[in-house]
């Protein structure tokens, strides 16, 4: 099928203008905009369609019914929503552009730079906070409650979270005070699908009477079916009517909607939701947009109204990954294995992202040696510190973004116990783009930097990501940070055959006099690889390029050697440049004391990564090989052209 289709704006008129009662208004809205939630994530290439569908009778519902100023007073008195998950931020959308409180033309421009970020921004109109880094709702609301008391502003404040989420020990530590101050304007929605990332929320860490649980912090505490609006508005009205700050558990159906899609239909054996994350392929995208589209028509007739009217669009053409693409995680996933086969002491620690992370193999082949944590990563990084202490060699995963920052205090605390333990943040770096800022992993250099004892390092092909795990589990005194990007990468370069992975030490890729250029990975090296044959070819400037895969450390001598009598040197970070390998570098090389001096221009983010495509994010920050090579040029003085977006920083 070479078509997708979405609900006009008309239809979306016809309907706001019919006279029929609330709820099957809602329930024809919702319709439409799931629809157009399926149309955004398959035209976009990506998005959580599970969540997106479980939460938008919900969603639908609050924005038609609940919300009483919508978009807020100049004062910012109006009522409040927003998900602490964020990972149903294509739901939220589609019902803001149904109510036209976004331009309608941002339905086709989720995940695209300058259109509507993956996870909710503050950029976009009208959302009212930054989430998708899990945890942080309630705490968010009770801020915007004792502002919004001392303004004197009366207005409610609704926050969804997951129920995944409950995991986070922020969410816990939220409620007490909520309810010591008597935040009663506060009404909190868990979207209880049953489904976190990977799998079945009472697999991985049951939840319990959450009922019992949440009142016990003196919430007032409801229930109902998510899907069912009429016993959903009872519930809100009981909220409001309480004195306390309430919650509604909303039991829900993850992909409801689509039957293919919804949870229900998985079978008795079938371990892991196919519908998490990710566009559906084409085949997929036809049957649930015509069964979406046969139910709204159901719909409609039930309220007198026409049948509906939908628009085509052409699907979008996508270059699939090369054929010779590079897979880091699948090929750290086979070396973690044959670790675990050489050291019977070697765990596997895991933060629901098991498929992300590539530790099936390791779970199916030492399922007595692998440790599901939830999304819970400060318990995760304490019970690898535990486990150290007694003499198991614990790995340690999850998205970068996440590990790094938020159990930073728990690896430190590690880290002065002299122990060993291996961390491997995947998802690192600028790309992919299109999830946002809260997933684009930046700054874990600079978070682990200064830890003692702790090495960190980035491999750039599959083959450095072998030789890395060899090293972190055979060959290191002390703790590694492993550092994983993502997605398929096609390599331009090949390291030498004789390569052989030593601490502080790289490997010279292009040999130039110039300028030297340091990099690391498979995205910003394979860009500086690029954009040195540009210049070489274009220019006759001869870069020498050296691949360094160690982010914290460097070899003295080895560098004096790389080095040489060249006194220019760029370096190529995929992370911030404040805090990232050019900075620890261009340290080093001030420490070695080199007569004339060393001129050092460090590449890397210097503002909030850019939402977009690959393409669209590397090109905006002026990190893809063209515009590499362009402000390399300007920099030496050859006059290769403007410099996209950013001045050079040295």
């Amino acid at each position: 099928m070479d078509e997708l289709h979405f609900v006009p704006r008309s239809e979306f008129t016809r309907l706001l203008t019919l006279d029929c009662p609330p709820v099957p208004k809602t329930e024809v809205f919702a319709a439409l905009c799931r629809i157009n939630t399926l149309y955004m994530i398959a035209f976009a290439g990506s998005g959580h369609i599970g969540t997106s569908f479980s939460s938008m009778d919900i969603v639908s519902w609050l924005y038609l019914n609940e919300l009483n100023t919508h978009p807020p007073d100049e004062d910012g008195a109006g009522d409040v929503f927003f998900s602490s998950k964020g990972h149903d931020a294509p739901a939220l959308y589609s019902v803001m552009i149904g109510l036209g409180l976004l331009p309608f033309e941002k339905l086709h421009e989720l995940r695209r730079l300058n259109g509507l970020p993956g996870h909710p921004d503050v950029s976009t109109p009208l959302i009212e906070t930054n989430t998708g880094s899990l945890g942080m709702g309630i705490s968010k609301a009770k801020g915007m409650a004792l502002a919004n008391r001392m303004l004197g502003r009366n207005c409610r404040l609704y926050v969804m979270t997951g129920d995944g989420e409950l995991q986070e020990g922020q969410l816990w530590e939220s409620l007490g005070s909520a309810a010591n101050r008597g935040l009663a304007e506060i009404t909190v929605i868990v979207d209880h699908n049953k489904i976190q990332s990977d799998t079945w929320v009472k697999n991985v860490s049951d939840l319990g009477d959450l009922d019992s649980k949440f009142a016990s912090f003196g919430w007032h505490v409801d229930r109902c079916d998510g899907h069912d609006l009429g016993a959903l508005s009872e519930k809100l009205a009981g909220a409001k009517a309480s004195k306390k700050p309430a919650i509604i558990i909303a039991d829900t159906i993850k992909g409801r909607g689509v039957s293919s899609m919804e949870s229900t239909s998985m079978k008795t054996d079938e371990e892991f939701y196919r519908f998490h994350s990710g566009a559906p392929d084409e085949e997929t995208y036809a049957r649930a947009a015509e069964e979406l589209i046969e139910r709204a028509n159901q719909l409609l007739s039930g309220v007198d109204a026409g049948p509906l009217v939908v628009e085509p669009v052409a699907r979008p053409r996508r270059t699939p990954p090369a054929e010779d693409a590079q897979r880091l995680v699948g090929a750290y996933e086979k070396a973690l294995v044959e670790a675990g086969r050489q050291n019977n002491s070697l765990v596997a620690l895991d933060a629901d992202l098991i498929l992300d992370c590539g530790l099936i193999s390791f779970r199916d082949s030492f399922p007595d040696r692998f440790f599901e944590c939830g999304i819970a990563e400060q318990d995760m990084v304490s019970q690898a510190g535990g486990m150290a202490l007694k003499g198991l060699l614990p790995v340690v995963h999850s998205f970068a973004c996440f590990l790094t920052p938020r159990a930073n205090e728990q690896i430190y605390n590690n880290a002065t116990e002299k122990t060993k333990i291996i961390y491997v943040g995947s998802l690192v770096g600028l790309v992919p783009g299109g999830p946002g800022h809260s997933h684009q992993s930046v700054r874990d250099i600079s978070a682990l930097a200064a830890v003692p004892d702790l090495t960190l390092l980035e491999p750039c092909c599959e083959r450095e990501v072998g030789m890395a795990v060899d090293y972190a589990t055979e060959e290191a005194s002390s703790s590694i940070y492993l550092r994983l990007v993502s997605i398929p990468c096609a390599i331009p370069f090949d390291l030498p055959a004789d390569y052989r992975l030593e601490e502080g030490r790289g490997v010279t890729l292009i040999e130039g006099a110039d300028a030297v250029l340091f990099s690391y990975g498979p995205v910003m090296l394979a860009e500086a690889y690029k954009a040195a044959e540009s210049l070489r070819e274009g220019r006759g400037v001869a870069l020498k390029v050296v691949n360094l895969p160690w982010l914290n450390c460097v070899d003295d001598d080895w560098l004096r050697a790389v080095l040489g009598e060249c006194r220019s040197v760029f370096t190529v970070d995929n992370h911030y440049t404040a805090g990232g390998q050019g900075e620890m570098l261009a340290a080093a090389i001030a420490g070695l004391g080199l007569s004339g001096g060393v001129r050092v221009t460090r590449f890397g983010l210097d503002e909030i990564p850019a939402c977009g495509t690959n393409e669209e994010v590397l090109r905006y920050h002026g990190l893809d090989s063209e515009s590499l090579a362009s402000r390399i040029a300007q920099t030496l003085g050859q006059g290769f052209g403007e410099i996209p977006n950013q001045e050079v920083t040295g």
